[in-house]
Order: C-alpha cells, then sequence, then structure tokens
C-alpha cells in the first residue's frame, strides 16, 4: 500500500497531513486549489502530470474525481490544513470572495 500524504473523510473532506508536501486538489474544469502548511489559495501554477514529477516539488496532486478518492467531482469541499483550521471550498461560488472560506478555526 502507498503511503499519502492526506486522508479522505466521509464524503466530502480532505485531512492534509505531510507538513512538507502541498496538496494540488483538481476537481473536474473547476478551479485547482493548493493546500500548505500555512493554509489554502487557489492555485495557477502547472499541475504535474506525472507522479515523479510532483514528489520532486514537494507536491501531491488530488484528483476528487478519481475511483481512489471520491470518484466524483464535488460542488462543496471541506479541507482540513496543518494551520489548525477547517476550510470550506464552495466550487458554486467560484471566482468569488466566497470560493475559499473559514469554516472551523481550530478543527482539533
Amino acid at each position: 500500500m502507498i503511503e499519502k500524504n492526506y486522508i479522505t473523510s466521509g464524503r466530502n473532506t480532505v485531512i492534509h497531513k505531510v507538513r512538507k508536501i502541498d496538496l494540488i486538489i483538481v476537481n473536474g474544469s473547476h478551479q485547482t486549489v493548493v493546500v500548505g502548511h500555512r493554509g489554502i489559495e487557489p492555485y495557477n501554477g502547472v499541475v504535474p502530470r506525472k507522479k515523479s514529477e510532483a514528489k520532486k516539488a514537494y507536491q501531491e496532486v488530488i484528483d476528487l474525481g478519481s475511483i481512489e478518492v471520491f470518484g466524483e467531482e464535488k460542488k462543496l469541499l471541506f479541507v482540513q490544513a496543518l494551520d489548525n483550521k477547517e476550510y470550506k471550498i464552495d466550487y458554486t461560488k467560484e471566482g468569488t470572495a466566497n470560493f475559499i472560506k473559514i469554516h472551523q478555526e481550530n478543527y482539533i
């Protein structure tokens, strides 16, 4: 079994586990998001095509639509980041200030 840098919980939650690895979250044709140890933000860089490329850049790509993750695109996603905050990503509000919001200040 391959060790992942994240855990999925329930139907729409991703938990970031490893501080030195950034998670790049891909959700179909929606805006790509990066989760780092200091929080979460939209990602405008190039998404690595191969796992080896991502590993060299200390990144891991999470495709929400893949069978290994959720198996479908999501309209709403919760991310527990390593800055002790849980974020809500609402893909229906993409491009607005409400796209990424702090859902819970301290989830631990």
